[in-house]
């Protein structure tokens, strides 16, 4: 499905809920299969969210999680301990693409039994489930949080627990604190002291019930349209903590710089532009919230501001090369930028060019970050329907706030 937004304006207010949180639900959902009498609400209503709950809830000997990288690492240290149970965990032909090896490799650490079944360091695997016995484990810092969270959220099922050591400068330090405060938040005890995470082991928790902040990747969107909109225009989103666990909450400071303000108010967030000094160029460091990047990227493209962006090596391996991605669409619309293997460059510059169709590559977030475009010039988005993956409703939610679209 092809989409045309034409050159739309955003209705003065505006009131969008967004479900959950899907790094947030994507790791509750395993943690409730490992411990049943944990009750969620408000959880991801994602295609990632529904493939991994599927997933671990059915008795099938194969297993394909399409794109959803996130339940690729994740399953595969699930089923690493589901005694007598063997699966084979594959996906979509950009999964089979997507490298796996650390993590598998890390798990074979501590007694898992997991080969390939193709190409040795990428999907599909095959996992024999066992009782693992051994408790330390070390691997590259900088490699996806994923591969560590995946490792954090099974330790406490080990029965000696799990320290994990991590060699280097640590990548996405957030992910990996919101992995340890859900722990935490089920009462599994942890340590996080330089680069040394310890969990505890806990065979059973108390009943508990856990509401799911929702989702501020996907507030990302609304604050490039705000930023993106004339002077007074507001958008309210619930529901949000003030103190998140979301490497992605910084989005509400980061904003700032293109006019944006945030107010928290009774369990949602109301963003507003405002009349603001414009700086001609930004310079950020997202190495602990890379999922972002596309939509600063977007939003200072459409203000004319430069920006230089570094901290990305993790977006090579998303569902596409995202900074290849971002450097191939934004030249279509006029930009100037250049990328390497973990920044991008975007030169100040006033020209934006018409008529353009953005291609997605399969990739969610190329759809969403291109789509406040439209409040520029009339853009074509193609293969729309990808933003299922993390956010189904995001076309309806565009038209509820004025955004014109329509099949093209």
């Amino acid at each position: 499905m092809n989409l045309l937004l034409k050159h739309s304006s955003v209705h003065s207010t505006a009131l969008i809920k967004l479900t959950g949180s899907k790094s947030e639900t994507n790791r509750l959902l395993l943690l409730q299969a490992l411990y049943p009498n944990l009750t969620l609400e408000n959880p991801s209503n994602s295609d990632d969210s529904e493939v991994m709950l599927k997933a671990l809830v059915t008795n099938q000997d194969v297993i394909d999680i399409h794109h959803a990288g996130t339940a690729m690492r994740f399953l595969t240290a699930y089923f690493a301990i589901q005694e007598g149970r063997e699966v084979v965990l594959t996906g979509s032909s950009r999964m089979k693409e997507r490298p796996i090896q650390i993590l598998v490799e890390a798990l074979q650490q501590v007694g898992a039994d997991i080969t390939y079944e193709e190409q040795v360091g990428f999907p599909p695997i095959r996992i024999k489930g066992k009782k693992l016995v051994l408790s330390k484990v070390s691997l590259a810092a900088n490699v996806s949080s994923q591969y560590i969270s995946a490792l954090l959220l099974i330790a406490p099922k080990l029965d000696n627990g799990l320290e994990l050591t991590l060699e280097g400068k640590i990548t996405s330090v957030p992910y990996i604190k919101m992995t340890l405060a859900l722990l935490n938040e089920i009462g599994v005890e942890t340590s996080f002291i330089e680069n040394r995470i310890i969990v505890q082991p806990q065979h059973t928790i108390q009943n508990s019930k856990f509401t799911i902040e929702s989702d501020w990747s996907s507030a990302s969107y609304f604050y490039s349209i705000v930023a993106l909109s004339k002077v007074g225009t507001q958008i309210e989103l619930s529901s949000y903590k003030v103190k998140s666990l979301q490497g992605d909450s910084i989005l509400a400071d980061i904003y700032k710089v293109f006019g944006v303000e945030t107010k928290f108010q009774n369990n949602s967030i109301i963003i507003r532009k405002i009349e603001h000094t414009k700086s001609a160029s930004i310079h950020l460091y997202l190495n602990d919230s890379p999922d972002i990047a596309q939509t600063i990227a977007v939003t200072c493209f459409g203000l004319g501001l430069g920006c230089d962006i570094k901290g990305l090596h993790t977006l090579k391996i998303k569902e596409t090369d995202r900074l290849l991605a971002m450097q191939n669409e934004l030249q279509k619309l006029g930009a100037l930028i250049t990328v390497t293997d973990d920044s991008l460059t975007l030169e100040p510059s006033d020209c934006i060019n018409t008529g353009v169709a953005v291609k997605t590559y399969q990739d969610h977030r190329m759809a969403m970050a291109f789509a406040p475009m439209a409040l520029k010039t009339s853009i074509a988005i193609e293969d729309a329907e990808v933003v299922s993956k993390s956010y189904p409703p995001f076309w309806e939610n565009l038209k509820h706030i004025g955004f014109q679209i329509s099949e093209h």
